[in-house]
């Protein structure tokens, strides 16, 4: 028992030392979560109001309801999608009634806007579909420019592969362009999408340059300054100052709470950071506002990422719960009379039977994945003999070739060997032997992977397919692959493209976090059973 506690003491501090101490940064925030209801009571103040003052309008004066009305939709538009959306279709109406085409195209602006808010980007390019630009004014110009570029530089993020994101930033980048030579220079637009189009093509030091001057303008809203400062919060964690990020996703979230804004990233990035850090408390706190937000805006995208997040963290926090738990019991134990000792070892008894026994089911499924193992590395170590083998020959013949032909000063035909050889081809035949020879192994993945998802989200290989890249990240993690950077590196793609492929095959499944990835382990390979 002298030992037991002797060692509890020990690992304690050194337990709490590695986490890094973000409280202080996180208690200003934490005052404006417990304001945060006096804000929204304002924010629904204003709306009480304006919904007043248009019911009073006479149904003829359809000007003023025009103006109202837009009112209405500028204070939803970051507060509740449902009801931005009513009041966008209402001003779409309105427009209509008027035979007024650049109210139109103007009430078609502000839908496309909520829509994109919500993560639908096929429904945000129909909305703003047949807009007459040019009978725009500058200012409604740059708001529809503004979309267009926000939806494809967001779809060069989701995509995130070597085909569509350089076609999606190109177009993103025309767009923007257009926005800021329509800006007035100096102004609020102006600086933010300059700074932003450097962000958004890695020229983070000139990017910080304009957020920074902005900034230092007293004339920007708590909603653009919440803007500016999650944006430059991305710029950071892409430099050597990465801790500046924390610092300034806690200003934007507090000005965000201050405008009651609900459709925000700053919160949600918050949390990821703060997890990646070992800050669980904080994360956990973060992450169930994020939420509330999400809900109550009904932004669907956010929703499926806090939610393949949120299980994660919580768990992450129960264990924290448990080892605060332990530690309280510790510092009574020492503390009690000889009964309670006795109590307390008793309980220590029992669970350590109760793990004991836990053991005993872990050692069988590792004798069972021992056994598997076995039979996954002597079918991939003949694979891969077969593959290097016939890369040595290849290899002596080339060396054989350029021996013969480099006395003669044939360097044409050296250099033609080299130009034959088709390194694309090659590393599509060798995906393809990994597919086949695994596709042995595990006969039945394909078929069971599958049955974690509903008929129209399941993944299967075209007729010229063994398997896809979606259906191969998989593989290499049922083959025990299951570092983000290994598979990065065995497939060729950056860990940033393997983490939204995964995140985004995840968001799909019928179950979701860790049990996902011990559905996937658990995929039998073939012949398995006999034993050894």
């Amino acid at each position: 028992m002298r030992v037991f506690f002797l060692f509890l003491f020990i690992l304690s501090p050194l337990a709490l030392a590695a986490v890094p101490n973000t409280n202080d940064l996180f208690d200003e925030l934490k005052v404006a979560f417990d304001k945060k209801r006096d804000y929204d009571h304002q924010k629904e103040a204003r709306i009480t109001a304006l919904k007043k003052e248009l019911k009073q309008l006479p149904l003829s004066d359809l000007q003023n309801q025009f103006a109202v009305g837009n009112k209405l939709y500028d204070e939803y538009k970051s507060y509740q999608y449902d009801s931005a959306y009513v009041y966008a279709n209402k001003l779409l109406s309105v427009s209509q009634v008027l035979h007024d085409k650049s109210k139109q195209d103007f009430s078609k602006i502000k839908m496309g806007f909520i829509l994109l808010s919500s993560g639908m980007f096929k429904e945000t390019f129909e909305s703003i579909h047949g807009i007459n630009v040019q009978s725009l004014n500058d200012s409604v110009k740059v708001e529809y420019y503004s979309i267009i570029m926000r939806a494809y530089y967001d779809l060069a993020t989701y995509n995130n592969d070597k085909h569509y994101t350089p076609v999606y930033t190109s177009l993103a980048n025309k767009y923007i362009d257009s926005a800021i030579l329509l800006s007035k220079p100096g102004s609020y637009d102006n600086l933010y999408l300059s700074g932003y189009k450097k962000y958004k093509n890695n020229f983070n030091d000139a990017a910080t340059v304009f957020f920074y001057k902005l900034l230092k303008l007293k004339t920007l809203t708590e909603h653009q300054n919440a803007i500016v400062e999650s944006t430059l919060s991305n710029v950071f964690q892409n430099t050597s100052q990465s801790d500046k990020s924390i610092e300034l996703l806690i200003k934007a979230t507090i000005s965000d709470i201050r405008s009651s804004t609900k459709e925000t990233v700053a919160l949600f990035w918050l949390a990821e950071i703060l997890y990646k850090k070992g800050d669980i408390k904080n994360a956990y706190t973060a992450l169930e506002h994020a939420l509330a937000d999400a809900e109550f805006y009904g932004a669907r995208q956010r929703k499926v990422q806090i939610g393949s997040l949120l299980p994660i963290v919580a768990s992450e926090k129960l264990l924290f719960i448990e080892r605060e738990e332990k530690l309280y019991i510790r510092s009574l134990s020492l503390i009690t009379v000889l009964t309670a000792a006795v109590i307390l070892v008793s309980i220590l008894l029992y669970k350590r039977n109760k793990k004991l026994k836990a053991k005993e089911k872990i050692i069988e499924k590792v004798n069972e994945k021992l056994m598997e193992g076995t039979k996954i590395k002597e079918d991939y170590i003949g694979y891969f003999f077969n593959v290097i083998s016939g890369y040595i020959l290849q290899l002596e013949r080339i060396k054989r070739s350029i021996d013969t032909k480099l006395p003669a000063k044939k360097y044409d035909d050296i250099q033609l060997m080299g130009n034959n050889i088709n390194i694309k081809k090659e590393r599509e035949t060798l995906f393809n032997t990994f597919d086949q020879v695994f596709l042995k192994i595990f006969p039945n993945f394909v078929e069971e992977f599958n049955t974690l998802f509903k008929k129209e989200n399941q993944i299967w290989p075209k007729e010229h397919e063994v398997l896809t890249t979606d259906l191969r990240i998989f593989a290499l993690m049922r083959m025990g692959i299951t570092g983000t950077e290994a598979i990065a590196k065995i497939l060729e793609y950056s860990e940033k493209t393997i983490y939204v492929y995964k995140m985004r095959i995840k968001a799909k499944a019928i179950i979701h976090g860790d049990e996902f990835d011990q559905r996937i382990m658990a995929i039998k390979a073939v012949d398995i059973g006999a034993k050894p």
